[in-house]
């Protein structure tokens, strides 16, 4: 939990809040525990209230927020799409200094939270820096693997579970590192141990579905290892889940595309962190990745996403059963 979220827990309000960063889990739990800490429960259908920047101007919010709330103690105003934080053209040209003239003297019963789901902030503009500088700032960017890993065991904590280090790495294989994907699982985790209860890596492997991306990743690491049995009796299951030849074949390609342009970074020099921020994937994806690019030359590559592109075009003109497609394309590796 952050230093922030405590503040939160003890009723130490901001007036003004920034949530910024791409992980839009981690910005609605906090618009989430604010809303909940700040207001009583009959409070908050009257003393929410939330503006979109692209339709509406920061006059409204700042006359909003200078007005008292209804009945309650105070009100929380939620402010999406601040354009003006970044290097972006607005749709509407905001009043920048009737903001600044607020967060110089703001109203002690509103509570302001900016939200720009943005990874980047353009740092050079003077209400940026003034913002950064007076508000609570949360940044909710992708966590490297490490902290992902830190962040699973603390939300253990937090209901008083222990999770040992092989669930933690099962339950990322699994699930990945889609954090609100992870929250959901953790939450189903803790419930069925209850507080004091330990999670195991069977307990993982029990309780936690693979998702179609896991099995299309555990797919492709039966070609890489040239266990092309075991591949197809991925893709079996697959089918017998009902799952789409079209959906799975992208996957295939998004896989081995991430494949060619890691293993085309990792030539250049470029560690697992720079690789990341140089294709826009998690951290986490990026290892898995190099883990598998050691199994392929280049050359390999390119003739497996040829060979993607060929099975590409025989579902989509309907020369071949798409099912067959797949499985072909499965057999074709083999020989390669």
């Amino acid at each position: 939990m952050s230093d922030i979220h405590k503040k939160i827990k003890k009723k130490q309000f901001a007036p003004v809040y920034l949530l910024y960063g791409t992980e839009a889990f981690f910005i609605n739990e906090t618009i989430k525990l604010i809303t909940t800490e700040a207001l009583e429960e009959e409070d908050r259908e009257f003393n929410v209230v939330t503006y979109d920047l692209e339709e509406a101007y920061l006059e409204d919010v700042v006359e909003d927020a200078r007005t008292l709330p209804f009945l309650g103690e105070r009100k929380v105003i939620v402010i999406k799409s601040p354009l003006f934080l970044t290097s972006q053209k607005e749709k509407l040209e905001q009043n920048i200094k009737i903001l600044e003239e607020y967060i110089g003297e703001p109203s002690p019963f509103s509570i302001l939270v900016f939200v720009a789901p943005y990874e980047k902030l353009d740092e050079r503009k003077k209400i940026t820096k003034l913002l950064k500088k007076t508000a609570d700032v949360v940044e909710a960017n992708a966590m490297q693997v490490q902290d992902v890993q830190k962040w699973i065991v603390a939300r253990a904590d937090e209901v008083h579970v222990h999770i040992d280090n092989a669930a933690v790495s099962l339950l990322l294989e699994l699930v990945g590192s889609n954090v609100t994907m992870l929250a959901k699982e953790m939450d189903k985790l803790t419930l069925y141990v209850g507080m004091g209860g330990e999670i195991t890596p069977k307990l993982v492997a029990e309780l936690v579905p693979k998702s179609v991306e896991q099995n299309v990743f555990a797919l492709t690491e039966r070609v890489v290892k040239k266990d092309i049995a075991g591949a197809m009796q991925i893709l079996d299951g697959l089918f017998t889940q009902q799952e789409e030849p079209i959906k799975l074949l992208a996957l295939l390609v998004s896989q081995f595309r991430l494949l060619y342009q890691v293993k085309e970074l990792q030539q250049r020099g470029y560690g697992q962190n720079q690789i990341a921020s140089h294709i826009g994937v998690h951290p986490y994806r990026v290892k898995l990745a190099m883990n598998q690019t050691k199994f392929f030359s280049f050359e390999e590559l390119k003739k497996v996403i040829i060979e993607l592109a060929e099975a590409d075009y025989s579902m989509k003109t309907g020369k071949m059963d798409k099912k067959l497609v797949l499985e072909f394309f499965l057999m074709r590796l083999n020989h390669m």
